[in-house]
């Protein structure tokens, strides 16, 4: 097998994890059709190999041990990122690399990259999409899109490829129990007279009848999935659950082979005020059930949180960010699933085209109806 050209090696110099093929020298990439690391140069396969934890479940860690920044050194790791100055994105850039496009909104970034230190990812969801079928599945979408310009739908059908990113996420376990007050309400009807254009009438009118409640419930919470990133708004990164984290992996960088990887800008503590939140909606959920009734009050619930363990894991997004008329757009698939969301751009043309035809419509009936 010849060596490989100068330039294949470059190819994948934007990438933060770079693992030599064994037989060439060119560079793997992880490959979501085979879950095999790939050389482009020489097609050459490799198995990644399983890791310290050998298929057992991912370890969890202990969320208090970690806001005293008490965890062993063995769970932090420092890399080198580079901040977007427009939206802010931390995202991991090979030293080789000075200048390119930011993942997230186009906007160039010079790779002046700084050190990061967190908190290691203990799980991975692989890409099990490629990013052509990435690709087809955003264009599907878009095509959907009437209103959209025909020159956005042309020019990221034939644009630039889309970036596969691993983006952060936290995920928490908690044990809780939570008691309540309240009032359970009795729906019950009474027959009322009334006067009706000088007769007498009767109607049925639901009441209900309040009495006290109090109790306790527990559920113990496992893997609340919150976002660490900020980078995209969340109502597109929400459009893209749910994900299956039963096929999460034990973190192993051969996996972001020829991927990039966005560090966490939404810190631990953080991210577990927002689980909690999501928490209070399902204990809220549990109360009303055990209230029973017809109608529910609650009045107040305190709820105590034991055995909160945490882990730090990465999801695959395909992403595309276009630049058309001087408006960044934005698209994003979910790796595992297929799942698309984005900009929903719009034609001023098609949608004055659409409002004249309609009113022409509306004329034409008015017309005909005049005539009859």
């Amino acid at each position: 097998m010849p060596p490989p050209p100068p330039s294949s090696a470059a190819s994948n110099s934007e990438d933060s994890h770079r693992f030599p093929c064994e037989q060439c020298g060119a560079d793997y990439s992880y490959d979501p059709g085979s879950g095999t690391l790939t050389c482009s140069h020489c097609g050459h396969t490799d198995r990644i190999r399983s890791g310290p934890w050998d298929g057992r479940a991912l370890q969890e860690l202990d969320f208090r041990t970690a806001i005293a920044e008490q965890l062993p050194a063995a769970e932090i790791e420092v890399t080198r990122v580079s901040a977007c100055p427009n939206c802010a994105a931390q995202v991991e850039f090979d030293p080789d690399t000075h200048a390119r496009e930011c993942p997230f909104c186009a906007t160039p970034v010079v790779t002046g990259t700084g050190e990061n230190r967190h908190i290691k990812p203990k799980g991975v969801l692989p890409f099990a999409f490629s990013e052509r079928e990435a690709h087809k599945a955003m264009s599907t979408w878009l095509g959907r899109l009437w209103f959209a310009p025909n020159g956005l739908k042309e020019y990221a059908r034939k644009g630039r490829r889309m970036q596969g990113i691993y983006v952060p996420y936290w995920t928490y376990d908690a044990q809780t129990r939570s008691t309540y007050t309240g009032q359970r309400g009795t729906v019950y009807y009474v027959t009322e007279t009334y006067q009706q254009g000088g007769e007498t009438k009767t109607r049925r009118v639901s009441k209900v009848r309040w009495t006290p409640a109090s109790g306790r419930v527990q559920r113990f919470f496992d893997d609340v999935l919150v976002l660490a990133s900020k980078s995209l708004p969340k109502r597109y990164t929400e459009a893209l659950e749910p994900w299956d984290l039963s096929q999460l992996e034990p973190y192993q960088p051969q996996y972001l082979a020829g991927f990039r990887a966005e560090a966490y800008t939404v810190d631990l503590e953080a991210g577990f005020a927002e689980a909690g939140q999501k928490m209070d909606r399902v204990i809220e959920r549990d109360v009303r059930f055990d209230i029973g009734g017809d109608r529910q009050r609650i009045a107040h619930i305190d709820t105590k949180m034991s055995e909160v363990t945490f882990k730090h894991v990465l999801l695959p997004v395909w992403l595309a960010a276009y630049k058309y008329r001087g408006k960044t757009y934005r698209f994003v698939v979910n790796g595992q699933s297929g799942r698309v969301q984005g900009e929903r751009p719009y034609s001023a043309i098609k949608i004055a085209v659409a409002a004249l035809t309609a009113a022409a419509l509306i004329a034409v009936i008015a017309y005909f109806a005049g005539q009859q």
